[in-house]
């Protein structure tokens, strides 16, 4: 399977969404077991998160924007936008 990237910035105003739904968040990404290559919040110069991304094996472009799009941070409303595609490892 190829490896696809999900890019996802949180909204400015998501206030307590991101704390309040990672359990379920952590849940959905466990779900596809060793799939998961590496997944993880992106962080601000204080080392707040803004966002996240996932790189994960799937199918097809369209089952790692299924796998996205059932994220319970989107179905929340935490991100601003999120943005899927391929990705190809070089190193290490």
């Amino acid at each position: 399977m190829p490896l696809f990237a999900i890019i996802c910035h949180d909204r400015p105003d998501a206030g307590t969404l991101r704390a309040d739904t990672r359990p379920r968040h952590l849940e959905h990404l466990q779900r596809i077991g060793e799939a998961m290559a590496m997944a993880g919040p992106m962080l601000d110069e204080s080392g707040v998160p803004r966002g996240s991304i996932v790189i994960a094996d799937f199918a097809d472009l369209e089952s790692a924007r299924a796998f996205a799009a059932a994220d319970p941070y989107a179905e929340a409303g935490l991100f601003a936008d999120v943005t899927v595609t391929g990705y190809r490892q070089v190193l290490p």
